[in-house]
């Protein structure tokens, strides 16, 4: 788990808000999105996710990412498993726990089309989870395994997790010649709190 480590003193890097208070920085590092826009976001990363998964060929779903010990099967389905995770604990009310955000695919989801059609219904039952909470109290406390947060910066951390790794998907589309399908352009990362960087570094 990153952390930031200071005079002997640490704080969990999950947070911007966490870190920046941590470093004294007198920043605002709350999420720039409103709810609502961060559920429309959300809509639109895991439809563009679905379209590149079904892109991918079965033959190379067994394939490992670059510094990764991750298959591109595992990584496909991990994109989905991230919303599920958080809603979980929205229609639970329990803490949201990191075993489930990596749990990994189901033995029988062994195709492009099976991950897909996965995407396709996490992508429906957040649809109708965000027709139930939208006007809902976001600035409310959530726990998760990394700490207390806002359910505001939880859904913010949900949609850019996702879109990190619908990246990277797009990548991996390319590097075996295969054109990504309207990847997520300019428009649907704007504002997030992503880095030009598509792999974590060696």
């Amino acid at each position: 788990m990153p952390v930031v480590a200071r005079d002997g003193r640490f704080v969990y890097a999950q947070v911007i808000a966490d870190v920046i208070e941590f470093l004294g920085l007198g920043e605002s590092g709350g999420p720039v999105l409103a709810p609502a826009a961060l559920a429309e976001r959300a809509d639109a990363v895991l439809g563009t996710a679905a379209r590149l998964v079904r892109q991918l060929p079965d033959a190379a779903l067994g394939n490992v990412l670059p510094n990764r010990p991750r298959s591109w099967r595992v990584l496909a389905h991990h994109v989905f498993q991230i919303p599920v995770a958080f809603l979980e604990m929205e229609d639970k009310g329990t803490r949201l726990e990191y075993e489930l955000l990596t749990a990994p695919p189901p033995d029988g989801m062994t195709t492009s089309a099976s991950i897909a059609a996965f995407g396709e219904s996490v992508r429906e039952r957040f649809a109708l989870w965000w027709a139930r909470a939208a006007g809902a109290d976001f600035a409310q406390r959530v726990e998760t395994y990394f700490g207390g947060t806002s359910r505001h910066e939880m859904l913010e951390r949900t949609v850019w997790h996702s879109a990190q790794h619908v990246r990277q998907l797009a990548a991996l589309l390319e590097s075996i010649g295969i054109a990504p399908d309207r990847p997520l352009g300019p428009a649907e990362i704007r504002d997030l709190p992503l880095t030009d960087r598509i792999w974590d570094e060696g």
